[in-house]
């Protein structure tokens, strides 16, 4: 069998360190791992694989040696001067950043949802938005069937995917409340503990932010719909980890409820957690994950079970819930999605994109 190697460039960083913890749990047939990250970051150890690593200095040259893969994970100024020269000795990168997706000749590839665009790529493939890929795997298989017409995006959305300072800034909040003190912000214009902030990135020219036109621009291209009506209001929230999304979908075709639990209970990757007590409805969860979600403790006093950051922390899956018919428009959806932003957000998926191509490769031999 090939050798193959691996290279993690930004590994020092939250999703790069997000990205070797998966590695390990997955244990891919990859021979050899490097370690990259800047020069600040440079002669560190960092414990992987029952082994300690040390981390080198991304260079020009770095990818000289020669590797099959790279995953990306430092950022868009990073990616736009390194990924081209890896993609140039014949690796295939990875991208987490934003820098190439919405080139027209880079594959933005969710594999649950289109992992035949891998197979068209240049030696770069792009991660999407971390909002955009746990939306998407539920938007795919209704799309599928029912023809989307319109969405309208409502995120509420960790500070994890701010990076360290946006979880300092939390901790900070927390920790300065009790006391009574003031305390310097790291990331973000305004407190984030006990508040919500309606803006994710910069502000554009059109009143909205550059995270909301990443959600509508991302899934026009990964659901093949360059015309489909979406929009988006993005909002960061006081919770550590996991994003969660309300999203209104309008559908050219008519639907039955229990069809449309069963198309997203049977699509890979994607958890219905969905047992809503009431005096006039109750349905119970199409699937669960056997061994790794349990069911919370207050399903057992006939209290609603939905999705929860809470809970989606730590897992790949995508989980859905609250799903209710909107009776404001002929046929339409209201869906409630969470998954953890830093995992299937962001480092899971890259991996998966890899596992994807690995096995491909495996294929053709």
């Amino acid at each position: 069998m090939k050798k193959i190697r691996l290279a993690i460039v930004g590994a020092t960083g939250l999703v790069g360190r997000t990205v070797l913890k998966v590695l390990e749990e997955k244990n891919l047939p990859i021979s050899e791992y490097v370690l990259f990250a800047s020069s600040k970051s440079a002669g560190k150890k960092v414990k992987f694989m029952g082994t300690d690593y040390i981390v080198q200095e991304l260079k020009e040259d770095s990818f000289d040696s020669g590797f099959d893969f790279a995953i990306f994970s430092a950022g868009g100024s990073t990616s736009k001067k390194y990924a081209p020269i890896a993609a140039s000795k014949g690796c295939i990168v990875v991208d987490n950043s934003s820098a190439f997706r919405m080139e027209p000749d880079v594959p933005l590839v969710v594999p649950e949802v289109n992992p035949e665009e891998i197979q068209n790529n240049h030696g770069i493939i792009a991660n999407p938005n971390c909002s955009t890929i746990q939306a998407v795997v539920v938007l795919k298989p209704l799309d599928d069937k029912y023809r989307i017409k319109r969405i309208v995006y409502s995120t509420y959305q960790a500070v994890s995917g701010a990076g360290r300072y946006g979880v300092e800034d939390l901790e900070n909040g927390i920790k300065n409340y009790v006391i009574d003190n003031a305390y310097e912000l790291q990331k973000f214009d305004y407190p984030i503990f006990s508040n919500c902030l309606p803006h994710i990135d910069v502000f554009l020219d059109n009143g909205y932010t550059k995270e909301e036109e990443k959600m509508i621009n991302e899934t026009r291209k990964i659901l093949k719909r360059p015309e489909l009506k979406i929009t988006a209001t993005t909002v960061r929230v006081p919770v550590f980890n996991s994003h969660s999304e309300s999203i209104n979908v309008e559908f050219e075709q008519p639907f039955k409820m229990e069809d449309l639990v069963k198309t997203l209970s049977d699509f890979p990757g994607l958890i219905v957690q969905d047992n809503i007590v009431s005096n006039a409805i109750k349905h119970d969860s199409a699937k669960t994950l056997e061994n790794k979600i349990t069911e919370p403790e207050q399903s057992k006093l006939d209290k609603p079970v939905y999705p929860l950051a809470i809970n989606a922390s730590g897992h790949d899956e995508v989980f859905v819930g609250r799903i209710r018919r909107d009776y404001s428009v002929e046929s339409g959806v209201n869906l409630w999605i969470v998954a953890d932003n830093i995992r299937k957000g962001a480092a899971s998926n890259a991996i998966q994109i890899v596992e994807k191509i690995i096995e491909q490769q495996n294929n053709l031999a």
